[in-house]
């Protein structure tokens, strides 16, 4: 869709034509649902259903804020990232609370699910857990960051976005974007490395 396409779809959509928001909605929904769940693995389906469900409600209420110049799915991907994060603060309350969240190692079977088979080519369980663990510890990095640069490596990493959309949707310049970058994934690093020690730690028999 071009540039001058979108601002109609928009527009129509500030006018309340109902097909404008189906096509927004038959555009975007999907490549947010796989983007929430890209930024934390440890959702599942119906998580990222809720969060996308919140995102999409925020962007009929806000549409008419929208400043037009990043493309509309970059200024939802922001929308769902900043819903995501609200959406796992609160499951981390209440596991604190005392609330236990089941860990399903396989989806539940469907239409688009394939079978469970000894010789499908997915990860055996252990190696799921692994790398669902491993994702764990990417975004409590993350988390840890916080600020400007967990949005611009959520946007370059897992919006798969280049450096001039997002420079548009940051409203910087790109070289401003490639540095801070470089300097976000260095400070990413330590955190992941902070990360890690503190779960090394957490996990030796006490002594007492």
């Amino acid at each position: 869709m071009t540039g001058l396409d979108e601002n109609a779809l928009i527009t129509r959509c500030l006018r309340g034509e109902a097909a404008a928001w189906d096509e927004v909605f038959d555009r975007h929904y999907s490549a947010t649902g796989r983007f929430v769940l890209q930024l934390a693995p440890s959702f599942t389906p119906e998580d990222a259903e809720e969060v996308c469900q919140e995102a999409f409600l925020s962007v009929i209420k806000h549409l008419a804020n929208f400043n037009r110049r990043s493309q509309l799915q970059t200024w939802i991907f922001r929308i769902a990232a900043n819903k995501a994060r609200d959406y796992r603060s609160k499951q981390s309350a209440e596991k604190r609370g005392g609330g236990q969240t089941l860990l399903s190692l396989h989806p539940e079977p469907g239409e688009d699910t394939p079978a469970i088979d000894p010789a499908s080519p997915l990860p055996s369980p252990d190696v799921a857990l692994l790398r669902a663990e491993q994702w764990k510890f990417v975004g409590q990095a993350l988390e840890e960051l916080g600020g400007p640069c967990q949005e611009i490596l959520e946007l370059r990493y897992f919006a798969d976005l280049d450096y001039k959309e997002i420079s548009v949707a940051l409203d910087l310049n790109e070289k401003t974007v490639s540095s801070r970058l470089s300097k976000c994934r260095d400070k990413f690093e330590a955190a992941l490395r902070r990360v890690f020690l503190r779960e090394k730690i957490d996990g030796l028999p006490s002594n007492r």
